[in-house]
């Protein structure tokens, strides 16, 4: 069976993948959700002229030149409007946030004065509509301030507060299953037997999904046997999981029954094997409504397949609008040889040169058990198909990986 393409496997795995339905949460859980539809301001801001300092409000006719007295008539704190007309030669105390009464089109700081008994002596004159926030400045009724699409930031819920939305409209978390196949794996704090290793793709999965907007559920280890494997998928179909990761028992061996397991469910299989590395057998198919991700057993193959596979899903399904990853051009720290017919995902270090160059060196060992160096690398240096050898300081592509 020929290798696909990594592109083609990509497109496989996003192709009928749409935004999950639109749900309701509060202001203070929505950090970071993705905003299912446009929302517009229920209300205008400020909704009336406001002052913007401490001082009074007066009429600039009034306060042309420094020297002029004013009648000082009443108070306006914020919240509290004042319910006369300033008339000529008058002026109401106002603080900030308070709204500008009738009348008085101007306002004069407080450093800007001399009280004199009941009134004020302006030492500056006053220029109209100066230190004063006008209705609307910030936005009006109707103006479409938050987009569909874009994930909430800090700053966009207290927008969304100002413009009175108690709740936001953002899509469903997608729900990923991860189920870790293999007789051979423990947990961390326990101790090895002979020939069993310490599990830890799942951690590094569960967190780069979460990052992205995900639930997780976590499935637990299925035993090497196709019962057990079997029953994991099940579980994962039952709880309404959107996406299935099975780690491990991807391969070809005898005892890697992920794809028999799959094919025992009637999972429609979308591909299995493609011409990369690391990752080489990772599989994608179709259970209904879920969609499935055989990832290697390797934790480096495990890890970039995620990286480039589920993460992609995972926007998509949130209704994010950037969907890929993003490659940025750097400089060859070492040469490379020659490519095959994979394309490669070299783990690499990133530095910067005293001129700027952004310099991408390769980790010495690529092998795909070896956490210690993708735990180190800051990127993937991409070596498409065929690509020929290059030496250190020719133009390379890469992909930075999450901090």
């Amino acid at each position: 069976m020929a290798l696909m393409p990594v592109a083609d496997a990509l497109a496989a795995v996003l192709s009928g993948a749409e935004a999950l339905p639109e749900e309701m949460t509060a202001l203070d859980l929505a950090f970071k959700r993705i905003l299912a539809r446009d929302l517009a301001a229920l209300r205008t801001q400020p909704p009336q002229a406001m002052s913007a300092m401490d001082g009074y409000a007066v009429r600039a006719t009034d306060a042309r030149q420094a020297g002029t007295p004013l009648k000082v008539i009443g108070e306006i704190a914020a919240g509290r409007p004042f319910d006369r007309v300033v008339g000529a030669g008058e002026a109401v105390r106002i603080f900030t946030g308070g709204v500008i009464p009738e009348g008085a089109d101007a306002v004069i700081i407080q450093e800007d004065t001399v009280v004199e008994g009941d009134g004020i002596k302006i030492t500056e004159a006053a220029i109209a509509g100066r230190h004063i926030r006008r209705a609307g400045v910030d936005f009006r009724e109707g103006d479409v301030l938050l987009k569909a699409g874009q994930e909430l930031s800090d700053r966009d819920l207290s927008l969304a507060a100002s413009m009175n939305y108690p709740l936001l409209p953002v899509h469903r978390r997608p729900k990923v299953a991860l189920l870790a196949t293999g007789d051979e794996l423990v947990m961390p704090g326990q101790t090895p037997g002979p020939g069993q290793i310490v599990y830890s793709n799942g951690y590094a999965l569960r967190a780069l999904a979460r990052a992205e907007g995900a639930d997780v559920l976590d499935l637990g280890i299925a035993a090497d046997t196709l019962e057990a494997t079997r029953s994991g998928i099940r579980r994962a179909r039952d709880s309404g999981a959107d996406v299935l990761i099975t780690t491990g028992g991807a391969s070809v061996g005898d005892h890697d029954l992920v794809k028999k397991s799959l094919d025992a469910e009637n999972v429609a299989m979308a591909f299995w094997r493609i011409a990369m590395r690391p990752g080489k057998p990772l599989m994608h198919g179709r259970l209904g409504d879920m969609r499935v991700i055989g990832l290697p057993g390797n934790p480096v193959s495990s890890y970039v397949c995620a990286f480039l596979f589920l993460v992609p899903l995972i926007r998509k399904l949130c209704g994010q609008t950037v969907i890929h990853h993003t490659t940025e051009s750097a400089l060859l720290g070492h040469g490379v040889s020659a490519n095959d017919q994979r394309e490669d995902y070299l783990r690499a270090r990133l530095t910067t040169r005293e001129d700027g160059a952004l310099i991408a060196t390769p980790v010495n060992q690529q092998d795909s058990s070896l956490l210690g160096n993708l735990a180190a690398a800051q990127a993937l240096l991409i070596r498409p198909p065929f690509a020929p050898a290059a030496d250190a300081g020719r133009v390379c592509e890469i992909l930075r990986l999450p901090a």
